[in-house]
Parts: structure tokens; C-alpha cells; sequence
């Protein structure tokens, strides 16, 4: 029996996820959250595609989710062959040509497997063995996309369309007649009973070959821009960074749009395992395994008297309770909090957009802000103060900046801070503060083996995260 070639996963990892607020951000998509027990998508979706025969993934992403991706990464014990930034997200079309660009400059004969960070496949080993039954049709040429046998009528996915006679539970690839927008509710019911219908998962296998070909036969006015982006890519700190000018001409268009719906050489292959994209609260009640009474309860939040509820806090110290709830999705955070009908909870996304619209920053701001040398949250917001707990990584440093408006006072309550502020560095230990003068040249560093955490009091007549001059970062960051 010959040897399968490598596949080359290509985890897409950008996107907002706003079904999912106020656990889902545009600043923290829910890929990086943990939305199911232990790890995050993100890290379950690298996981995923490991093993015999998988190269390590090739991770696209964009700037302000590059720290967080080498973070997880290394929570996982994983490398990335490479990870590419897009200067903004312009879909999937072009995410997928600059992959298929960049794996051909090193191997031309390269399998790429594209899959989106924030799906749920439970069963790992039977996916894997549904992409190696795939493997000698995409070899062949064909570009396949996978199929998700489906068990109810679905309104809230794509449906692809089996050749007349195709057994939608087959174990090796499939005619594709079709792609099928989502339906309302009578076609996903129609095509149900039919039983020659998938639900698209919006993952794909195919060689870049065949893949760059389809983009030259299909939407040939992507392929200079992106080819000029990826060439121009300038190398930062492990990150390939695209080349934003040229990036900034490429159209904004799904893979779906521009390449499936048009090439004659598709193939499906069904997966019969089970499968959520996690797009919206009722599917991760779903997901989480309800209790005998439809309920799904997390720490720190109490149930009486309820069924098919959802019941989630996230806050530090907050404890959350429903009396006499049915069919409720409750998720409460720090700084945020939705109550939706279960069967409703994808209006979430109604609600993003109503605050956007009032200026609220929640919706889009994750009440934790992430950054490479570890993360801060804001305690309280007064007119002309603001007080910030900061988490400072072993051996990790903050930049050296200054401020035009604000003067701040660091007082540390775990580990050890080591302090620049003009010509002067100090060490401090727990209980011990310091006070940094407007327009003072400071740096903040954590020299020891655990976590530095200190209480910031900001004061000043402007106390935005822009006020920052920056002189030196070992992050590269302007």
C-alpha cells in the first residue's frame, strides 16, 4: 500500500464570534475562550489535526490575536510551521490563496487541510481517519470540502448537495452537485427528508496546485494582489507579516463565493461524527451535556426549580441564580450580562450591534485585556482616575514609555516588580509601591520564576491605552 502524503492543516483564526457576547469579543473571539471543559477551540482545533501524517499547522490570523495564538500554542506544547497576520481580515478566499501561496514556495506538492479554530468535533481519531479517506481523491486533483451528516433541519448552516444516488452516510468521498444557501425552515425540513443533503462544515482538502489553478481560473483578479502580499511579507518576531498595502486591494469574498460554487472538480466527503461551529449559546447548551434536567450549570451558579437553562458566570466573585427558569440562556460576566429565550440566542448578535451603536464599549472590549507579556483589567473607572490590576508573566517585560496625561502609582501585591523609572531601577516586593511622574521614562519587568501582579491608580486628564510613547518593546511593537 503506497504512503499517504503529509497533510499541511491550515487553521484559520480570526473572526468575532458576536453570537457568542458577551464571552465572545471582537478584542477576544470565543477560539481563545474556553467555552467547553479545559482547553480553548482554538487549542482543541490544533490538537485536532495532529498526529501520523499531519504536518504542524500553519496558523493565519490577524495582529491583534498574534500574541494570544503563540501563548495558546505554547500551552498546548505545539509549534506552528508558520503564522501568517493579515493586516485586516478580508474573509476566506484570501486567507486560503496566501496559505496555498506559502506552502507552495516550500513544497509544491503540498496537501493543505483548511479548517476554521472554533469548531467542536469530539471524536479527534475519526475525524482524522475521514481526511485520510479523503486523501487519494484530493491527490487526484479534486478540491473537497467535508460534510456533516445532518440530524436535525437546520436553518443556521450551509447545506451542500449530494449527486442523485450518493449515500450521505458513505465513508469515502462524494459527487457534489451543488452548495445550498442557508434555508428557512421548510427547505432544511425538505432537504432533511431527502437524505442526499450535508450540512457544510467549511472545511476543505485540496492540493495548493489545485487550489492556486481554481483561483486562476476563478478569481483571477485575487491572485496578483495576494502573491504580492505574501512576497512582501516581512518577517517579525516568528510572525510573517502580509504586506498591508497591497493586502488592502484584495477583494473581501468566502472561499465558498469565489472558487467552490464555480470549479467542476469538487468532491464531498460526509462525516457522520458529531460536529458543532458553536454559533450561538443554544449550541454550546447543547454541547455541554445538559443534566436529566435540561440544564447546564456552571460554577458558581445556582439552579432551583429550573429546566433547559443555561446558568454561566464568569465574574471573579460573582454568583449567579435562576428560580423558575425554562428554556433560558443566562451568561453573566464582570461588565456584562444576557438573558435570551434558548431558542432566540441567536439575536445575541441584535444585541452587539445596539450597543456598537450606543458607543458601549463592551461590545466589543473583553473586560480582560491581553497582551504578550501577560494581561490587565480595569477595577474601577472614575472621570480622572482609573485603577488597573496587572498580571506581569515570569521574565517578561512591559515596554519603556512614557505618558503625556496620566501619572500613575504601581503597588505590588504578589512577586517581584523590577522598576525603571528616568535613570533610576529599583526592585520591589510584595506590599511595596512606587510613584511614576507624568512624562517619566518607566518600564516595568517581572525578574522571578511566578507571576508579578500589582494594583496600577492611574490620575490625569486622559487615561486612554493610546497615551502611550513607546522607546523600547521586545515585542516589536510600535
Amino acid at each position: 500500500m503506497a504512503e499517504l502524503p503529509t497533510i499541511h492543516p491550515v487553521i484559520l483564526c480570526g473572526g468575532s464570534g458576536t453570537r457568542l457576547w458577551p464571552l465572545s469579543r471582537k478584542s477576544y473571539p470565543k477560539q481563545f475562550t474556553r467555552l467547553m471543559v479545559g482547553e480553548s477551540l482554538f487549542q482543541s482545533s490544533v490538537k485536532r489535526l495532529q498526529g501520523d501524517g499531519f504536518e504542524a499547522p500553519l496558523i493565519i490570523t490577524g495582529e491583534p490575536f498574534r500574541f494570544i495564538v503563540t501563548e495558546q500554542l505554547a500551552a498546548a506544547e505545539t509549534d506552528a510551521q508558520g503564522i501568517l497576520i493579515e493586516p485586516e481580515g478580508r474573509n476566506t478566499a484570501p486567507a486560503v490563496l496566501a496559505a496555498a501561496l506559502w506552502l507552495r514556495a516550500r513544497d509544491p506538492d503540498a496537501l493543505m487541510l483548511v479548517a476554521p479554530s472554533d469548531h467542536v468535533i469530539p471524536d479527534a481519531a475519526a475525524f482524522r481517519g475521514a481526511v485520510r479517506a479523503a486523501i487519494p481523491r484530493a491527490s487526484a486533483g479534486d478540491l473537497l470540502t467535508f460534510g456533516i451528516r445532518p440530524d436535525r433541519p437546520e436553518t443556521g448552516y450551509g447545506w451542500l448537495e449530494l449527486d442523485p444516488g450518493a449515500d450521505a452516510g458513505a465513508r469515502e468521498p462524494l459527487g457534489l452537485a451543488r452548495f445550498v444557501e442557508k434555508p428557512d425552515a421548510a427547505r432544511a425540513a425538505e432537504m432533511m427528508a431527502a437524505g442526499n443533503f450535508l450540512w457544510n462544515a467549511g472545511i476543505f482538502l485540496f492540493p495548493v496546485s489545485a487550489v492556486i489553478n481554481a483561483f486562476d481560473a476563478h478569481a483571477p483578479e485575487m491572485v496578483a494582489p495576494v502573491t504580492a502580499s505574501v512576497e512582501g511579507a516581512a518577517q517579525d518576531l516568528g510572525f510573517a507579516r502580509l504586506d498591508a498595502q497591497t493586502w488592502a486591494e484584495v477583494p473581501d469574498i468566502s472561499i465558498d463565493y469565489a472558487i467552490m460554487e464555480h470549479a467542476e472538480n469538487l468532491a464531498v466527503m460526509p462525516y457522520s461524527g458529531g460536529w458543532s461551529d458553536l454559533g450561538d449559546w443554544q449550541a454550546v447548551w447543547s454541547e455541554s451535556g445538559p443534566d436529566d434536567d435540561g440544564n447546564v450549570i456552571s460554577d458558581h451558579a445556582t439552579a432551583i426549580d429550573c429546566s433547559g437553562t443555561m446558568l454561566r458566570t464568569e465574574g471573579n466573585g460573582q454568583e449567579l441564580v435562576g428560580i423558575g427558569l425554562k428554556d433560558i440562556i443566562a451568561v453573566a460576566m464582570a461588565d456584562a450580562v444576557v438573558l435570551a429565550p434558548r431558542d432566540q440566542s441567536q439575536r445575541v448578535k441584535e444585541a452587539v450591534a445596539a450597543l456598537k451603536e450606543r458607543g458601549a464599549a463592551q461590545a466589543t472590549e473583553f473586560p480582560v485585556d491581553h497582551r504578550p507579556w501577560g494581561w490587565f483589567e480595569s477595577l474601577v473607572i472614575g472621570k480622572r482616575f482609573q485603577v488597573k490590576r496587572i498580571v506581569v508573566k515570569p521574565g517578561a517585560s512591559l515596554s519603556l514609555q512614557s505618558h503625556h496625561h496620566r501619572s500613575e502609582h504601581w503597588i505590588v501585591v504578589q512577586g517581584t516588580a523590577k522598576v525603571t523609572i528616568d535613570e533610576t531601577v529599583s526592585l520591589l516586593s510584595e506590599n511595596e509601591s512606587v510613584y511614576i511622574p507624568l512624562g517619566a521614562v518607566h518600564r516595568l519587568e517581572n525578574p522571578g520564576k511566578v507571576e508579578m501582579i500589582l494594583i496600577e491608580v492611574q490620575t490625569g486628564s486622559y487615561l486612554g491605552e493610546d497615551d502611550i510613547v513607546r522607546y523600547e518593546d521586545l515585542y516589536a511593537r510600535d
